[in-house]
């Protein structure tokens, strides 16, 4: 059985773990803060001190980790992974970052003989707790079939899109779409009604027109209720925006409709919702059309 390790134990990757243990693999955790760590330990996975100990007790590492700051600080860092990798093992990273660090991390993995695969998921929180996480990952095939076993555990769609840092742009591509959509769902709303008509009915309607989508589908039902606690965070979204633009000025691709959805986004952090799920898009737009959506 392979030993698994893994790095960043947030919203995403504790479930993830969960998904592991349940499948019967022996697994070392890591985290930042140590709560996670001691709760994982309590069902039978390993605590380590950091991500080199993690590391060193591993055939595979995972990591899903907030940002690219942090994803170049466990990999890169002072007692980091890439401290102990060693010749055939394989590094697997879950978190959203730019195509250029996916390929440093690459090509770095490779000069010491291992593996490294950029591995972003889809389908946030319920999709980690419930296995069915889209999975896209980039890098060698060897090393994708060397991982296949732990992506049939985290996950229900898994596609090995191309070589080192495709899965970064396919994620990229795929929170673009996510952002714009987000901003078109809160704007047909707060539309309907202010215009007068009910914005319940107008969800059942376009929900099986071609207007749909899957942020109408999901943030539908949440706006309606008010239930802005955090899943997928405003800014995590708005990170998610700053590295597609960076990557469409790196690539000379206009991204007009990205470029407003990161100042919708912006708007929103700015009014202290940035900890908020995305969802809650739709409060400034409420506020400066004077009327609110859901029930009382």
């Amino acid at each position: 059985m392979l030993r698994v390790g893994f790095v960043g134990l947030g919203k995403m990757g504790l479930p993830m773990c969960r998904n592991l243990i349940k499948a019967g693999f022996p697994l070392t955790v890591h985290n930042r803060s140590r709560a996670a760590v001691d709760q994982l330990a309590s069902e039978g996975a390993t605590a380590a001190g950091d991500a080199t100990e993690v590391a060193q007790h591993s055939d595979i590492v995972l990591t899903c980790l907030p940002d690219p700051d942090a994803v170049e600080k466990v990999y890169l860092g002072p007692r980091g992974i890439m401290e102990a990798t060693r010749r055939g093992q394989a590094l697997v990273d879950h978190s959203t970052v730019g195509p250029k660090t996916s390929v440093r991390l690459y090509e770095t993995a490779k000069a010491k003989g291992a593996g490294f695969l950029d591995a972003p998921v889809s389908g946030g929180p319920s999709g980690a707790a419930s296995a069915t996480l889209t999975i896209m990952a980039g890098g060698d095939e060897g090393t994708f079939q060397q991982a296949l076993p732990l992506f049939k555990a985290l996950g229900q769609n898994i596609h090995h899109v191309g070589p080192a840092g495709s899965g970064t742009i396919v994620k990229l591509a795929n929170q673009l779409l996510v952002a714009i959509h987000t901003v078109a769902v809160t704007e047909a709303l707060v539309l309907t009604a202010k215009a007068g008509a009910d914005p319940a009915k107008m969800l059942e309607v376009i929900g099986s027109s071609y207007g749909a989508s899957a942020m109408l589908i999901r943030h539908g039902p949440l706006i309606m209720e008010r239930r802005f606690e955090p899943g997928t965070p405003v800014d995590l979204i708005l990170k998610d925006l700053r590295l597609i633009e960076e990557l469409a000025g790196q690539s000379g691709v206009r991204s007009l409709m990205g470029a407003l959805a990161k100042q919708a986004f912006t708007e929103a952090s700015s009014m202290g919702l940035g900890a908020q799920d995305m969802a809650a898009l739709i409060q400034p737009l409420e506020r400066l059309a004077g009327t609110e959506i859901g029930s009382p």
